[in-house]
């Protein structure tokens, strides 16, 4: 009989065995709008217990631009020691076009990606001389679904031009409403046999920079056994976790569950069939 996810309210007693916690931060923190009181005391407590905790996130933004926005949204300082954002571990991968035209998919807001980086960054009317696509979301995600760029995709996919993204998720809630993410673009892309390069969650580079940042901070290589990773997302933030040998905790969230589903082993067993794959413990919300 396959063992059942245990459902916890307090995130304190894993706390005790752990050093280091890779929290997510879209879903776990905040939904975009309003910070989540109860996930920013958990780790400001976890933090005073001499815990270190690594924001890890998919957002295309640097860590910087994240930062900002948390503060603009009101996450206090005191819930994390660093960030590291799929937006830093892909400015890698654009610095391999350095002098080279790139085509930027996705909203001004997402520019910082660029900062530094030798790129001519080309807009539509000039995308024919493009060597590559950098996809970092939709140009409006409030309007638009990966629908809209049936036409543009199979017109870069044509000329074979990769796509580096900037966002691996799918979906995430704003708000209270479910937006489209870069990720969803790539997956459209990639549909067309274009070749796609993805550095986030849950791909390796992201979790390998989190291994080394998490070093830098306490000074000391930290062992995985001691880490603890907590996500919303099923395929990005328990997968990656998961795949790079760290334990998960999964928080409910919206872009898996429906309004009327309650976290019970029947919706717990369809989220992660593969019981090699499943999350220590599952959440309401992080809380301590």
């Amino acid at each position: 009989m396959p063992h059942r996810i245990p459902v916890i309210a307090s995130i304190a007693p894993l706390a005790a065995a752990t050093d280091a916690w890779l929290v997510d931060i879209w879903g776990v923190i905040h939904n975009g709008v309003t910070p989540y009181q109860s996930a920013g005391e958990a780790c400001a407590r976890f933090r005073e217990a001499g815990g270190t905790v690594l924001l890890l996130s998919n957002s295309p933004r640097p860590g910087e631009g994240v930062a900002a926005q948390l503060d603009q949204i009101g996450v206090s300082t005191d819930a994390y020691d660093a960030i590291l954002s799929s937006g830093d571990a892909t400015r890698e991968l654009i610095e391999a076009y350095a002098g080279r035209a790139v085509y930027h998919l996705g909203p001004g807001r997402d520019l910082p990606i660029f900062a530094g980086i030798d790129v001519d960054r080309v807009g539509p009317e000039a995308a024919e001389g493009a060597q590559a696509v950098i996809c970092t979301g939709l140009f409006d995600d409030t309007t638009e679904t990966p629908a809209d760029y049936v036409e543009l995709l199979a017109g870069l996919a044509a000329r074979g031009l990769p796509m580096i993204c900037a966002n691996p998720d799918i979906k995430v809630e704003r708000g209270g409403h479910i937006v489209y993410c870069a990720g969803a673009v790539a997956e459209a892309y990639a549909a067309l046999g274009a070749p796609v390069e993805l550095a986030g969650k849950p791909h390796r580079p992201i979790y390998d920079m989190a291994f080394k940042r998490i070093a830098e901070l306490r000074g000391r290589e930290v062992p995985k056994s001691r880490m603890l990773a907590i996500g919303d997302g099923v395929k990005t933030d328990i997968a990656g976790a998961i795949g790079s040998g760290v334990r998960a905790v999964y928080v409910a969230s919206r872009v898996h569950m429906g309004d009327d589903e309650a976290l019970e082993p029947k919706v717990l067993s369809a989220l992660f069939p593969d019981e090699r794959a499943r999350p220590v413990a599952a959440m309401a919300q992080l809380a301590w």
